[in-house]
């Protein structure tokens, strides 16, 4: 069954087409290319946003659609994408069955006391409000490749998925029980360009004494805070020595402990997302401040990717994975098939 794998991000469009056998035959540079490729079985999509509705790849059809596009009020900066991703792939490959695949849905079941906020019931109820998580595509497959690596499934597991977005994932036994992300993407670590857990209070400050519009915050917090604000760049590549590093990994480092908390203790880390596995530098810093939980990072493993990194004996075993989204995908569109 060869599926073509639509991944429409916040800053880009990746195109897979895979064969049965998880092979990669064609990463599409754009949509113009998937007419020279041999025509997909099926079509899976990453979408942003399942609410508490969708918690499984589901088959899109047009009621499917209709409530993928009433949760754009969940996600106003994301959501959009993925429809618009729906419906350009449809125009040039009609009549091929398209199936969601949710950020959302690994973290559909978490405990409670983990996903509700501090907030009146009438508000939580009436507005859908709650612990939502993201990125639980990338999460998820990190899961199930340590696992491979490992030979069994981790009892207490936290990924690190680093990239222009950023979250963290507690995982126990297979199952995500705590992440950084919240009712929207931007809660939780320092990102690219998205400010991370904010002061509900500074925002407040900020409308009612500074002006600041509801617009004019969102754009900020979204677009113009992060690595951005604190060193000039989104790129962490070019970001030196300095506040903003610090400010970068005091914020991660906390998370990892916060993640380790609710799981009562840590047996395996894992770094994912383009910062996760490229950046050993990143990996190092954060390391050296984790040492109390056990963790211990191999300096002579530190260029390796989909293999274990941690020092041999140590009591958190350590590991880079390569974020494949795509497979993750393409195994949720096989199993409605």
């Amino acid at each position: 069954m060869r599926i073509l794998v639509v991944n429409a991000g916040s800053s880009s469009l990746k195109l897979s087409l895979l064969d049965h056998d998880d092979t990669v035959l064609a990463r599409p540079a754009g949509l113009d290319d998937l007419r020279d490729l041999p025509a997909p079985d099926a079509i899976g999509h990453r979408v942003v946003h399942g609410g508490a509705e969708f918690t499984d790849p589901v088959l899109i059809d047009d009621d499917v659609e209709a409530r993928l596009r009433a949760l754009t009020e969940l996600a106003p900066l994301h959501q959009p994408k993925s429809l618009h991703g729906i419906d350009a792939v449809r125009a040039v490959l009609p009549g091929v069955p398209e199936v969601a695949c949710f950020d959302t849905a690994f973290h559909a079941h978490l405990p409670e006391a983990a996903a509700t906020y501090a907030l009146p019931a009438a508000w939580r109820e009436k507005y859908g409000i709650r612990r939502y998580g993201f990125h639980g595509l990338s999460h998820a497959y990190a899961t199930r490749r340590v696992t491979e690596l490992l030979g069994h499934v981790p009892e207490r597991l936290v990924v690190c998925h680093l990239g222009a977005g950023a979250s963290l994932c507690a995982v126990a036994h297979g199952r995500s029980v705590d992440t950084t992300m919240g009712f929207t993407p931007l809660e939780g670590l320092v990102m690219a360009t998205r400010s991370g857990s904010v002061d509900p209070g500074l925002l407040l400050w900020l409308q009612e004494r500074a002006g600041l519009a509801p617009g004019e915050l969102a754009d900020t917090l979204e677009h113009r805070s992060g690595l951005l604000a604190l060193t000039g760049t989104a790129d962490m590549r070019e970001v030196g020595e300095g506040l903003g590093l610090e400010v970068y990994l005091h914020r991660l480092r906390a998370g990892v402990a916060a993640m380790a908390a609710a799981l009562g203790g840590l047996d395996t880390l894992v770094f994912t997302g383009g910062v996760g596995e490229h950046a050993a530098g990143v990996r190092r810093r954060a390391a050296e401040g984790l040492g109390f939980l056990g963790v211990a990072l191999d300096p002579a493993r530190e260029d390796t990717t989909d293999a274990e990194i941690g020092v041999t004996g140590a009591p958190v075993r350590a590991f880079v994975v390569t974020s494949r989204e795509d497979l993750e995908i393409a195994a949720g569109v096989r199993a409605l098939f």
